[in-house]
């Protein structure tokens, strides 16, 4: 029976260890004092976002994070932690959790890791400003675009002025 119980918790472990390798970005949290319809808003949200929002045993979450390697994280998982692991968008968790921690002061950001490094909660709160990803290809295509836009306007200006010239 003992080794059964020691399998499934290791194969726990596992999970979550490549939980940790696959995420762009991991955020822990404290959720206690938050009511059954903020947590499912809150899951929504995230899930929309295309983030996975778990909570696991701390212990679970110790041994994975020093499996990966992250041994920075260990002071976050006390107490009630949900852990949410985006793949897609990295900005999209702190983002999601950042704004929903401003309307609910019972949700509390604990810390994280970003691209496989251990982040600050003034890193993660820095990050949660940022696009998402959309608005961060809307930005570098428009600044790609201004060197061609200005070159146009510069030879139709030219232009222009060699018709008045002209006439």
């Amino acid at each position: 029976m003992s080794k059964e119980i020691n399998a499934k918790k290791a194969a726990i472990v596992e999970e979550v260890f490549e939980k940790f390798n696959n995420a762009s970005s991991v955020v822990v949290v404290d959720y206690r004092g938050l009511t059954v319809d903020e947590v499912t808003e809150l899951r929504k949200e995230l899930r929309e976002a295309g983030v996975e929002m778990r909570v696991i045993k701390n212990t679970f979450l110790r041994r994975a994070a020093d499996k990966a390697g992250y041994e920075g994280l260990d002071e976050t998982f006390t107490g009630p932690t949900a852990v949410a692991f985006g793949s897609e968008d990295a900005t999209a968790p702190a983002r999601i959790f950042s704004k929903f921690a401003e309307d609910h002061e019972a949700l509390t950001i604990k810390g994280g890791m970003i691209d496989g490094k251990v982040v600050t909660l003034d890193e993660i709160h820095a990050l949660a400003k940022l696009p998402n990803r959309e608005g961060m290809l809307s930005m570098l295509c428009s600044v790609l675009q201004a060197p061609v836009r200005n070159f146009a306007y510069a030879v139709k200006a030219v232009a222009d002025s060699k018709d008045e010239s002209a006439a």
